[in-house]
This record gives structure tokens, C-alpha cells and sequence, in this order.
């Protein structure tokens, strides 16, 4: 599709949950694994998370490694009617590293004006993932970790962009009534669904990351 490479990160428990039902969600996993992923963090070029992710949690969305990355990575919204705070995390801390705004068309004036860089790349309804990817790959972006919500992971599976997926699981069962790692993919059939290949397991104290990469038709 793109010159760039996106990895699906997953933190959920062992039944693909990644919050309870009423969205508590603050720790699944372990400060061990935690870590890891700001390593993750710091090996791509940029993070990118939904909008929905920003509002509920406030993440920086920065790379706190130790010692800290020379450089940090990219932090990208996608955000498709420009509705992060201008108090988020995101946007006062500008001075640490840049953020983009990945919107459905609207050029979002106060994000623009508070600093951010504002991508229009799509419809007016939601951000177009093709149209995004190849925006990325001219501002010279080549990985990206897309770390949520799960809307935003469903819909770049769908569109065939997702190449990696890093999955951390924590050893508790929540069940049905929590949320789900993934949104909908539209399958009508098993064999239309996405295969993947696992090529490494590692043990971070109780929990466990998996490593897949998708196979290529």
C-alpha cells in the first residue's frame, strides 16, 4: 500500500479484553510490560492513537525509556472532526515533540493555530487510512505504532495496513461484558479474515508478548 510499516499494538487480558465495562483499564498489564512497550515506542518513527483514546486517558504518547531515545516519535490523533482538547497532554506539551492531527477533511483552525499539524485525509465523515498512510510516507514517516482504540486498530486491518502485531496478555480473565480489543471487521466469511504468523513469544514476568506478522497473499 505504502512505504510504511504499522504494528498493531494489544494490551489486553487473556480473553482479548482491554478495559472492564465501565472502562476502568489502568493497569491490565504489568509495569514490566509497560516498559517494553515504551521500547516499542521509541523503535518507531511515530505512535498514533484515536481521538476516543485521547479523551478517556490524556496520554503524553511519549518514549520513557531509560535512558530516553535521542529522538522522540511522532505523535498522531487521528481525529476526525478535530475535537482534542486543547488542555490534553498532547497539546501542551508541544515543546517536547510534535503532534499531528489526522482529520476527515477539516482543516481544525485552534488545533492548527495552538501548533499542532493538521492532516486532512478524507471524507467528511472519517479519516480516510489510505489517503493518511500516504501522507506519512511523504513527510518521510516509515513506522508507525498504532496503539488504540479499538476502532482505529479494526480499521486499519480492514484496510489491509496493519503488518506486525505486538500483543501483550495479562493473566486475568474479565469476560464478555468488557471491551473488546479489536472493533468490527465486516467478515462474512472465516475466509476472508486476516491470517497472521506468530515469530516470537517472550515471557515478561506473568505476562506474555506475541509477536505476529501478517501473511502475504
Amino acid at each position: 500500500m505504502t512505504g510504511v510499516r504499522v504494528t498493531l499494538k494489544l494490551a489486553t487480558s487473556l480473553d482479548g479484553r482491554i478495559a472492564l465495562a465501565d472502562g476502568t483499564s489502568q493497569w491490565i498489564t504489568s509495569s514490566a510490560s509497560r516498559a517494553k512497550a515504551h521500547e516499542l515506542r521509541a523503535a518507531h518513527d511515530a505512535i498514533m492513537v484515536g481521538v476516543g483514546t485521547v479523551l478517556a486517558d490524556d496520554p503524553l504518547l511519549t518514549a520513557r525509556t531509560i535512558p530516553l531515545p535521542g529522538r522522540q516519535p511522532l505523535r498522531i490523533v487521528a481525529d476526525s472532526q478535530g475535537r482534542t482538547p486543547l488542555a490534553s497532554k498532547l497539546m501542551t506539551s508541544l515543546n517536547v515533540g510534535p503532534v499531528i492531527i489526522a482529520t476527515a477533511g477539516s482543516e481544525a483552525p485552534a488545533l492548527a493555530a495552538a501548533g499542532a499539524a493538521v492532516w486532512p485525509c478524507g471524507n467528511a465523515i472519517r479519516m480516510n487510512v489510505t489517503e493518511f498512510l500516504r501522507r506519512a510516507a511523504s513527510e518521510g514517516i516509515r513506522s508507525i505504532l498504532l496503539e488504540g482504540g479499538s476502532h482505529l486498530g479494526a480499521s486499519f486491518v480492514r484496510a489491509g495496513a496493519v503488518h506486525e502485531l505486538a500483543w501483550f496478555r495479562a493473566p486475568i480473565l474479565i469476560g464478555g461484558e468488557g471491551f473488546s480489543a479489536l472493533g468490527e471487521l465486516g467478515l462474512t466469511d472465516l475466509k476472508s479474515a486476516t491470517r497472521w504468523r506468530p515469530v516470537a513469544t517472550e515471557r515478561i514476568g506473568d505476562d506474555v508478548l506475541d509477536t505476529y506478522v501478517r501473511f502475504e497473499q
